[in-house]
């Protein structure tokens, strides 16, 4: 078996995640040839992905165990990845983070054929996965292990199914072909053969055919593997919360590590990867942890969103807070912030003036002056942010507002910034990991509103502190970003890559240094300026074309295209709108004409990169009900519409829902998956 159940499944012939750390310990110190290259974490860019190699990276270092931490942007790099990892002599461990699940990590076209010291770990949050990797045997599959969340425990039916396709061979032609010539020979040649030796021979056979698949189990067997890798895409437990969970086995989590679990948590959630229930489940955990590892004093009560202080400049706790919906609050005003929430933005139609006034009037009836909500929400009255909560929860209902908040944790810093809200957080590493550089973003200047926006008061953001850029030398990471690019691949997209490894980094670093977090707060903010700007201008011109089973939204002209060609930010647009959508447009049903499934919002969502003369193409599945989330299938139908229409394309991403695409092919390409819709 190679997969790890979870702690609390464990027993004593079944190892957890621990005795896997402890062999990682043991190949390491056993190895003669150690190096920072002989233990390799491969992480993905999303911010889960980068918690968990956080919280990895100090549990290593803590053991003394040299490792090099290398961002693969996508499957092409993955590839390029292992072309080169061939070559590393005394690399024995590999660890996966949010990536790999789904391949066939043991067959030859990945690491099948790497040496047999050699041991991978796969830690993908991703769902489905492959069964090869579950549950294949063997001195080459039990090298291939997969860090479960308890998943695989319940997949009885489909290991059942799968072993019994792998190892039971197919009937064979020839074999049939024999016996019936041997039954259609001449008497006296069969005779000659002797009776004894003709019936053992042919109770060999009925053995044979007792323990042989019919073809009618066969066939069911494959439809229930095909039924569980073409029900859609969906999200486990998260890499950074499995990360955790070893931590805690361990005995040495600590408040760094527990706000890194909580970022991946709240990052899944807030991205609709998970639903309500599941970051419930999660939460009641880590609000355990909070207070066990955080006891507050006794002259301090429990926080509310809007106030929670440092007790100290040495205060770095973890608080448990009811965080509102509205964006960025506490460091935007509360008129921004909550114009920019797609919560509200659904709720009251900002796009349309009179939306706008709703919003105002919300507002002005909750007491709230304009000169008050259009200033930063740290400098506004103190009796005005004590009264919010009890204000909204008057009025907010009355304008269809009944879900503002949702449990959460923020985090103080000291007296060194004001505390960070979990989302707050997020939302900046993610602007880092998106566009902290290679695109043009002009942010604003705290205090240039009123007068001074208009005057110069913006500036554009220049990629770090006083606009340096800062080298990165820890574990050779440097190297790793601009010296480690395949010379054959064209300028344009070593260029690309070169900014996406500096945002990789400079989002890995914002996570333990609150200085470039908080600076990222205001990149997070002009994101979402563009983001309400696009949407808004899509809702007003109708530019969302409604198809069969879906809707289709693209973007080929505007100021802020080269910002939507990041596959984050459009995936970001396209949650806005279904979110601002959601009570606004009827659901489809998947399937069709079939009906199958619930009903959803499928929305598919292109945008024109002009450098590279494609178009960057992104499938969501919005669920009707806010807080649920639908399986999404758009992954296998942009598979197949391309399969049908021969599109020039490709996958650079780890997200099948994710295509680049030639643009003189995305016409054809969109009315085959109009076709495909059928099936999905």
């Amino acid at each position: 078996m190679v997969f790890l159940p979870p702690p609390h499944l464990a027993s004593a012939s079944r190892p957890t995640y621990a005795e896997a750390y402890a062999n990682i310990l043991v190949a390491h110190r056993r190895s003669p040839l150690t190096s920072a290259s002989s233990v390799i974490i491969l992480v993905a860019p999303d911010v889960d992905a980068l918690c968990a190699a956080k919280i990895l990276a100090d549990l290593l270092k803590q053991d003394d165990v040299m490792h090099r931490i290398i961002p693969v942007s996508g499957l092409a790099d993955l590839e390029r990845m292992k072309d080169e990892l061939v070559t590393y002599a005394e690399l024995h461990t590999l660890i996966l983070l949010n990536m790999g699940a789904i391949l066939d990590l043991s067959s030859e076209n990945w690491f099948g054929e790497f040496s047999m010291k050699l041991t991978v770990h796969i830690i993908d949050s991703n769902r489905p996965q492959n069964l090869a990797n579950l549950f294949a045997g063997g001195e080459n599959g039990e090298r291939f292990i997969v860090w479960d969340d308890g998943e695989a425990e319940n997949m009885g039916e489909e290991r059942k199914a799968w072993e019994a396709l792998m190892y039971d061979p197919e009937p064979d032609s020839d074999e049939d072909s024999e016996s019936d010539d041997e039954d259609d020979a001449p008497s006296g040649k069969r005779r000659s053969l002797g009776d004894g030796d003709r019936n053992q021979e042919k109770r060999r056979k009925l053995d044979d055919e007792s323990t042989r698949l019919s073809r009618e189990q066969r066939d069911t067997y494959h439809e229930l593997i095909a039924k569980y890798y073409g029900s859609g895409s969906w999200y486990g437990q998260s890499a950074s919360a499995t990360m955790y969970i070893l931590a805690t086995v361990l005995e040495r989590v600590d408040c760094d590590l527990l706000w890194l679990a909580i970022l991946g948590l709240t990052f899944q959630y807030t991205t609709a990867r998970i639903s309500r229930d599941t970051y419930d489940k999660y939460h009641s955990i880590y609000y355990d942890e909070v207070f066990r590892l955080n006891p507050l004093p006794p002259d301090v009560t429990a926080n509310t969103s809007d106030a929670i202080t440092a007790t100290s400049p040495d205060d770095l706790s973890v608080r448990v807070v009811e965080e509102l919906r509205f964006m960025l609050f506490r460091h935007w005003t509360l008129y921004d912030s909550m114009y920019h929430s797609s919560y509200v933005a659904g709720k009251l139609g900002i796009w349309k003036e009179r939306g706008r006034k709703r919003l105002t009037g919300l507002l002005a009836k909750m007491g709230f002056s304009i000169p008050q909500t259009q200033q930063p929400y740290a400098h506004m009255d103190l009796d005005l942010k004590h009264q919010l909560r009890a204000k909204l929860d008057s009025i907010a209902p009355e304008y269809g507002l009944v879900e503002l908040t949702y449990p959460s944790f923020a985090r103080c810093f000291g007296y060194r910034a004001s505390p960070l809200g979990a989302a707050d957080a997020v939302e900046a590493v993610s602007a880092l990991l998106d566009v902290a550089g290679g695109v043009r973003m002009e942010v604003e200047v705290e205090g240039a509103r009123h007068g001074g926006e208009w005057f110069g008061g913006g500036r554009l953001w220049e990629g770090g502190r006083n606009g340096e850029e800062k080298r990165i030398e820890v574990d050779g990471r440097q190297k790793d970003g601009d010296d480690d690019v395949d010379p054959d691949v064209d300028g344009e997209e070593r260029k690309e890559r070169t900014w996406w490894v500096k945002n990789f980094w400079a989002a890995y670093d914002a996570l333990s240094d609150i200085v470039p977090l908080r600076d990222a707060l205001s990149l997070a903010m002009s994101l979402h300026r563009a983001i309400i700007r696009q949407g808004t201008s899509i809702i007003d011109k109708q530019d969302i074309r409604t198809m069969r089973s879906h809707r289709v939204v693209v973007l080929s002209q505007g100021p802020d295209l080269a910002l939507f060609a990041h596959p984050g930010v459009l995936a970001r647009l396209g949650l806005w709108l279904v979110d601002t959508l959601r009570d606004r447009l009827p659901g489809t049903k998947i399937g069709g004409l079939q009906g199958r499934g619930k009903k959803s919002l499928p929305f598919v969502v292109a945008c024109l990169n002009e450098k590279t003369q494609t178009y960057v193409v992104v499938g969501i599945m919005g669920a009707l009900d806010f807080g649920d989330v639908r399986r999404n299938e758009f992954g296998l139908a942009f598979i197949e519409a391309k399969q049908r229409c021969n599109a020039r394309s490709r996958h650079n991403t780890f997200d099948a829902s994710v295509l680049e695409i030639e643009q003189e092919d995305l016409k054809l390409f969109l009315e085959t998956l109009c076709e495909v819709g059928e099936g999905y």
